[in-house]
């Protein structure tokens, strides 16, 4: 048995019940086998990146796993074809995002899988919500370079996963 790893995947949507999407996706995250769900941000809003569209919501989860890297990446990858996520673009709009963002202390570079995610430290979207959840990993200058970036916490209640 391999020892469990924390793991941090960013979950996004902004196409049909994007918060609904987010709660589903925590729950098959935590029903993943070799998978335990630890604890998720909150749900924000934020504006796209690089891309068009409506608004995301989006939201941080950390897991405790005893997947490899590659099988939990294949995992997000079926929750997403389960929320009917399809890859007609690059950044095109979507029923469900899941990316695996950090490893444990992983460094991974292979055709599939790249961790730390390569657009980590430029996305609000994923660094509020993961100072949330591990302060220590993100510092104040990463959070001032992406203060332009539109983001706001959803009202409580209105994103409970």
């Amino acid at each position: 048995m391999r020892e469990p790893v924390t793991a941090f995947v960013g979950l996004g949507a902004n196409l049909g019940d994007a918060e609904a999407a987010l709660r589903a996706a925590l729950a098959g995250l935590a029903a993943l086998p070799g998978v335990r769900q630890v604890r998720s941000s909150r749900f924000y809003r934020s504006a796209p990146v690089d891309a068009g569209g409506p608004d995301y919501v989006n939201a941080v989860a950390q897991l405790e796993t005893t997947l490899p890297a590659p099988d939990l990446l294949r995992a997000l990858q079926s929750l997403e074809l389960a929320a009917g996520r399809e890859r007609p673009y690059r950044n095109a709009p979507r029923t469900l995002d899941l990316d695996l963002l950090l490893y444990g202390s992983a460094r991974i570079a292979s055709a599939a899988l790249t961790v730390p995610h390569p657009r980590l430290r430029e996305r609000a979207f994923v660094l509020l919500p993961l100072a949330e959840l591990a302060p220590e990993l993100v510092n104040a200058r990463e959070l001032a370079a992406v203060a332009d970036q539109r983001i706001a916490p959803l009202p409580p209640g209105s994103s409970t996963p």
